[in-house]
């Protein structure tokens, strides 16, 4: 490995690798609808970079004690997987160059993600990206979601690297917050939303999408 700053690199999945938030939206709207109510985009984007636990709580909150929760999250898992399965997971640009890049330098790489373990695996070996990750982290296999660090001390411990020597990707503010509190380093490629003026202030920096991810370590590694 190259005397770089970082060890391993932590990345999150959804809207970070895969360009599921959108589509988690639309299946989650149509679903709502289907069961009589408004898919609000407002109580979706709080929900982004959370547990589903977290999730269903804040579902509970805004749609009142008697909302259909278990149907309409079956209902939506049944529009989102007709789609991955159709088409496969939409990929965010840069995702494949950059792990190349990753691998071409002997960098070690890790899912961090509040999707549960079975959502990970399966859309890892949908876009057949399974074999190129060392290691992943789930939020169903810690105690607390982001914005606590567990995920990423998680990922961290099965990589086998101290945190402070990880960079984490992410898009989403509890995200972000995480990568803090565990002693990361992390990099913010918004998706959905910018990044809150907090979330910004603990980045090293804010890039547009993941190509430019892979030339700001490059320029590092030149260094």
């Amino acid at each position: 490995m190259r005397d770089i700053a970082y060890a391993a690199v932590l990345f999150d999945m959804d809207g970070l690798m895969f360009d599921t938030e959108r589509l988690i939206l639309r299946a989650w709207q149509r679903a709502m609808a289907d069961f009589g109510y408004a898919g609000s985009e407002e109580v979706f984007l709080a929900s982004v970079g959370t547990t589903v636990e977290s999730t269903n709580r804040l579902l509970r909150a805004a749609y009142g004690p008697d909302f259909a929760l278990e149907a309409t999250n079956e209902r939506t898992g049944e529009y989102i997987w007709q789609e991955v399965d159709a088409h496969g997971p939409p990929l965010k640009p840069g995702l494949l160059a950059l792990l190349d890049y990753l691998e071409a330098i002997g960098i070690p790489k890790a899912v961090a993600s509040s999707s549960e373990r079975a959502t990970i695996d399966r859309l890892l070996a949908a876009a057949g990206l399974a074999q190129r990750f060392a290691a992943s982290a789930a939020g169903d296999e810690v105690a607390r979601g982001k914005p606590a660090p567990d995920i990423f001390l998680l990922a961290a411990q099965r990589l086998g690297v101290e945190p402070a020597r990880c960079l984490v990707l992410e898009d989403s503010n509890p995200g972000a917050q995480a990568a803090h509190a565990a002693g990361m380093a992390v990099i913010v490629v918004p998706d959905l939303t910018p990044p809150s003026a907090e979330a910004a202030a603990l980045a090293a920096a804010i890039l547009p999408d993941l190509h430019a991810v892979q030339t700001w370590l490059a320029q590092r590694d030149a260094s």
